[in-house]
């Protein structure tokens, strides 16, 4: 065996422990997450809403909505949140300097007048330029603002936010009706436990959309936004309540989640980095284990948030770039608080997996398939190694996507259709031959983007969910 070889026996045994380590792991959270989701389903046939909804005890919320550049979805998104079923909640749609009609096309459905607001400024961001309420909807603000990225968009809105909670919303989602009852359910429960907490999000290419409601689950035609809703589904449904079950969760996704305003304050407000939901986090559980306290940060399966996922390639390569950078970013700056105990689960634990696996594992993702093929051609491996390879990488990885579309479907009943369910298994396999190798390329070049400190956000092509399908289409 020559020097190549070697090497190629060193990188496919690398490629093998990585896919061990990280397929292992998920088959522990599945086996944690059906018994969380079978609990959940019981207990919400008693899900008290109705109290919640009446209760003078439920928190008052602060929904933010950071907008650049969001004309095609923006009124979609804004009308949804205005209609949930909730008690008390108000708006705050920020828009972040938009070049496009953005902020015009909410003056038109909202008829909104400039207004003197006074602001809080605990939190620095980018100059203010007017305020506006509407005419129509009085639980709704608009803060217009110079462009600072969706972080400091955040902060503005934070500023902005009359009341306990906030809850960061993507201008491109749709909540479900009850999502946000639902969502403060722990939080009603536990007052003074949940920091925060994060719920769904769901992929909505393809599914009807009428009266900017997801009235109808369905599969896109698009292969490639379909393979992201096997994706999302095994990313929440699996990954994160097993995260959850360590109160280890590190990601609150920036599409939904819910923070109690006081504690975001105290650390300074979101960050300016492309991983602001990560990032945020990751500060709170530093901050609250730095002063002893007892909390959660909680992982709720039962809302929903539908959001438009990339339907073409390269948008879908700047957005996984810029997951990656944004991770990295994370770790480099939280990189004191990797394997400390006191840090507990988070340190010990999440950390330390998010840099090996998730960080430098886009390697392997993007390359471990290709070099085991390729070492077993030339004879340096065994047929018992390559075989044992595909039904630890590829099989076994197949497998768990199968146990989360079912899971989901005992969970939530999405799905009407049986095609869709029989191509979601379809995509399980399939993704495993390209897609996931170009998601790890693509995270590969994030790494690269980090080092030569790259910060720009890059473009996000989208139709708006305004032009998904409407029923008997």
């Amino acid at each position: 065996m020559n020097v190549a070889e070697e090497i190629l026996v060193v990188l496919a045994w690398a490629s093998l422990v990585y896919f061990a380590v990280i397929n292992l792991t998920y088959v522990a959270f599945t086996i944690i997450a059906w018994h969380r989701l079978a609990a959940a389903r019981r207990a919400r046939i008693y899900a008290p809403l109705d109290e919640i909804f009446a209760s003078p005890f439920t928190p008052d919320v602060s929904i933010l909505l950071p907008a650049y550049n969001e004309e095609a979805g923006v009124v979609t998104s804004v009308t949804s949140l205005l209609d949930l079923r909730y008690p008390r909640h108000e708006v705050i749609v920020v828009n972040d300097g938009s070049t496009d009609r953005t902020l015009d096309r909410l003056r038109e459905a909202f008829d909104l007048v400039p207004v003197r607001q006074a602001l809080r400024t605990s939190i620095a961001t980018a100059p203010v330029r007017a305020t506006y309420v509407s005419r129509r909807r009085p639980n709704l603000l608009v803060v217009d603002k110079e462009n600072g990225g969706k972080s400091d968009a955040l902060n503005a809105g934070i500023n902005a936010a009359a009341n306990r909670y906030i809850c960061a919303v993507d201008a491109d989602a749709i909540l479900e009706f009850d999502s946000l009852l639902r969502f403060v359910k722990p939080i009603v429960d536990h007052p003074d436990v949940v920091a925060a907490a994060g719920g769904v999000v769901r992929i909505a290419n393809g599914s009807v959309v009428e009266d900017c409601r997801i009235v109808e689950f369905r599969l896109p035609r698009n292969p490639l936004p379909a393979m992201q809703v096997v994706e999302y589904i095994r990313a929440f449904l699996i990954g994160r309540i097993g995260w959850n079950s360590m109160n280890a969760l590190l990601i609150v996704s920036g599409a939904f989640g819910i923070f109690r305003r006081a504690l975001v304050e105290e650390v300074g407000g979101y960050a300016h980095t492309v991983g602001e939901d990560i990032e945020i986090v990751v500060r709170l559980h530093a901050h609250l284990r730095e002063r002893g306290e007892s909390y959660r940060i909680a992982f709720v399966p039962d809302p929903v948030a539908w959001t438009e996922g990339p339907e073409d390639i390269p948008t879908l390569s700047r957005q996984r770039r810029r997951w990656q950078r944004g991770l990295g970013e994370t770790l480099l700056r939280h990189r004191r608080l990797i394997g400390r105990p006191r840090m507990g689960a988070v340190g010990l634990v999440a950390l330390p997996w998010f840099l090996v696996i998730e960080f430098f594992g886009a390697v392997i993702e993007a390359f471990g398939l290709v070099i085991v093929v390729v070492a077993w051609l030339l004879g340096a491996l065994s047929v018992a190694f390559f075989l044992g390879f595909l039904a630890i990488s590829i099989l076994l990885g197949v497998l768990l996507s199968i146990a989360a579309i079912m899971l989901e479907e005992y969970a939530a009943r999405r799905h009407e259709r049986s095609s869709d369910i029989s191509r979601m298994v379809l995509y399980a396999v399939l993704e495993n031959f390209g897609y996931r190798q170009m998601n790890g390329y693509w995270r590969c070049r994030g790494i690269i983007d980090l080092a030569r400190r790259r910060q720009a956000w890059g473009e996000m092509k989208r139709r708006g969910l305004e032009s998904q399908p409407r029923a008997g289409e």
